[in-house]
């Protein structure tokens, strides 16, 4: 039953990111903001830093693949990110001190790194138009934002539960 709660806990943030903009405002202090919650890769992120680093990145490229079938209108862009993000935010964690601040400015790092890899490729498809600067001040500042605030609150449990589910792992 254990083994369970891991997918089901990446499956239930699946699912409330998109509950998650339904019920947000379309305008945030009089502003035009665009708030997009990352939510699951963050959730990720945290689990191939305390957890287990080949199976976080199997989890990104498994959701990934199912973000792009769900969300997106091509596959391959969260297909892409989502397990390289946790590639390299494991890459950079083996460098660096793994406390919870740092891992916590590594998530937000990733997160920022998958709005930019998707703004690119959209970018590159032409399927945006918007300009790089209008994109930094409506989109990605807001999202770093909106997702700091899950971090802050999420970064503790979510930790704790994956130091366990580690230790769980290598005791079997």
């Amino acid at each position: 039953m254990r083994k369970f709660l891991l997918p089901l806990l990446f499956l239930f943030l699946f699912v409330f990111e998109s509950i998650f903009m339904q019920f947000l405002p379309g305008t945030i202090f009089q502003r035009e903001w665009i708030l997009a919650p990352h939510f699951l890769i963050a959730a990720i992120l945290f689990f191939t830093i305390y957890g287990s680093e080949r199976r976080g990145i199997l989890y990104g490229l498994l959701f990934g693949l199912l973000f792009d079938v769900v969300y997106t209108e091509i596959i391959g862009i969260y297909l892409f990110l989502y397990p390289f993000v946790a590639y390299l935010v494991t890459k950079m964690m083996k460098v660096l001190q793994t406390n919870l601040f740092l891992a916590s400015l590594m998530v937000v790092t990733g997160v920022a790194l998958v709005e930019l890899g998707s703004y690119e490729m959209n970018m590159l498809i032409h399927i945006t138009s918007m300009n790089f600067i209008t994109f930094v001040t409506i989109r990605l500042f807001p999202t770093l934002i909106l997702n700091a605030i899950f971090i802050l609150l999420a970064a503790f449990p979510l930790k704790r539960y994956f130091e366990n589910f580690a230790k769980n792992l290598r005791a079997e």
